[in-house]
């Protein structure tokens, strides 16, 4: 069959593109709405300009010579100025599990601009040994928190619906972090709620890079459990269907719209107002928390520190590797080379080494967690590679394209 024949899942571009800039292809799928994600819906993807470079690495030049850094920072003090209270009260919520960028957060709010912060954390699946001392060190570093664990059983259930129908199941976890500042936002009365960076600055729309704040459908709705879409079975079929109740699904539905107007939520990102470097927050989590990172360098990737406090992290970067052709180390390396700490031929070496590994380590523990066979599991992974991507040869699956297989990419072969 001719390549330009071969069908493409998930409403992917049929002709594979590489950043010239970078190693991310044109298969990368934009931020989405979760609770509303269904095995239809087609996927926004990173735009390419007319001289093959991506929106994030224009982005990227755009932070380095068109945004007066000086201005945005006086553009958050007087943010914070605005909502700061004077009785010692909390007056900002930062969302986060302890890892780099919630501790640059909250501890930069904290102790640079006089903020109070409470943080909320949605627990991970399963958390790492790193991550939960990571998460310690956060708090401990002086910080009040707030953990909120779902219910294990339905949180394994949407867990495993994710993966079996969406080969997604990082989805649960995905949707907990969006909608718990929110929530506590609704249930405390305070408004102001500061995540990271904007997920902009690495492939959805440029122009989202220019407003400071998340767009509300992210995280509020009208409360009604039937509208909501959860590892790709509608509410209302989880209830009849799969042995759970309204109450149970309660976590998972975003923040109720007329209370969040009622208080007047609004959803800030840090990295508007601050030049945002993943590298660099790393570097501020260990001197000032002492955050610590793997041991040894995380699977699928060349990286010891990014992602390191759920088991289920390698999974997620794996099936994402299956359904777009896009790895961990394509992930980290894409970041890398736009920040300019690694060139785009270090970037191309890397991907070609790591990006196709499979995540060994907590395999067995993850398909317990699931409640799945291993053969059930290779079911659904297989089940998700889009043609136009992979082909079975020689009694394996391997990618049509790659980066390192690009012309532009030819000196690193």
């Amino acid at each position: 069959m001719a390549e330009e024949l071969l069908q493409a899942y998930y409403g992917l571009p049929r002709e594979v593109r590489f950043c010239k800039r970078c190693v991310i292809s044109n298969q990368r799928p934009s931020s989405t709405v979760e609770f509303k994600n269904t095995t239809e819906q087609n996927k926004e993807t990173i735009a390419f300009d007319e001289e093959g470079v991506c929106a994030a690495c224009r982005y990227a030049e755009i932070k380095e010579t068109g945004i007066d850094w000086k201005q945005r920072e006086a553009e958050l003090h007087a943010l914070c100025n605005q909502y700061r209270s004077k009785a010692g009260n909390y007056d900002c919520i930062v969302p986060g599990s302890g890892g780099k960028d919630s501790t640059f957060t909250a501890h930069v709010l904290k102790n640079r601009f006089g903020m109070h912060p409470l943080t909320v954390t949605w627990a991970p699946h399963i958390y790492t040994d790193v991550g939960w001392r990571n998460f310690q060190k956060w708090i401990h570093a002086g910080l009040d928190n707030i953990l909120f664990t779902p219910n294990g059983r339905v949180h394994r259930l949407v867990t495993r619906l994710a993966f079996e129908n969406l080969l997604h199941p990082f989805q649960p976890f995905i949707i907990g972090q969006r909608n718990i500042a929110p929530k506590f936002s609704a249930l405390n009365g305070i408004p102001l709620i500061f995540y990271g960076e904007n997920q902009a600055e690495y492939g959805n729309n440029i122009e989202e890079n220019f407003r400071p704040t998340m767009a509300p459908k992210f995280f509020e709705a009208d409360g009604d459990y039937r509208k909501v879409i959860l590892g790709g079975v509608p509410g209302d079929v989880l209830v009849k269907d799969y042995d759970v109740t309204p109450n149970d699904l309660q976590p998972y539905l975003p923040a109720d719209r007329a209370r969040l107007r009622e208080v007047g939520t609004v959803v800030h990102y840090l990295g508007y107002y601050l030049k945002w470097d993943p590298q660099e927050c790393f570097y501020y989590a260990v001197e000032h928390t002492g955050f610590s990172t793997n041991e040894e360098r995380t699977e699928g990737s060349y990286s010891k520190y990014s992602s390191i406090d759920d088991r289920i992290d390698p999974l997620h970067y794996y099936t994402t590797f299956i359904k777009f052709g896009i790895g961990r180390a394509t992930y980290d390396a894409a970041q890398e080379i736009r920040n300019r700490k690694i060139t785009r031929d270090e970037g191309v070496a890397l991907v070609k080494r790591y990006d196709h590994e499979f995540p060994h380590k907590y395999h067995t523990e993850i398909l317990e967690y699931l409640g799945i066979s291993d053969e059930r599991f290779w079911e659904c992974v297989n089940r998700g590679r889009s043609p136009h991507l992979w082909k079975f040869e020689n009694g394996e699956w391997k990618l049509r394209r790659a980066v390192w297989m690009d012309q532009s990419a030819k000196e690193c072969l």
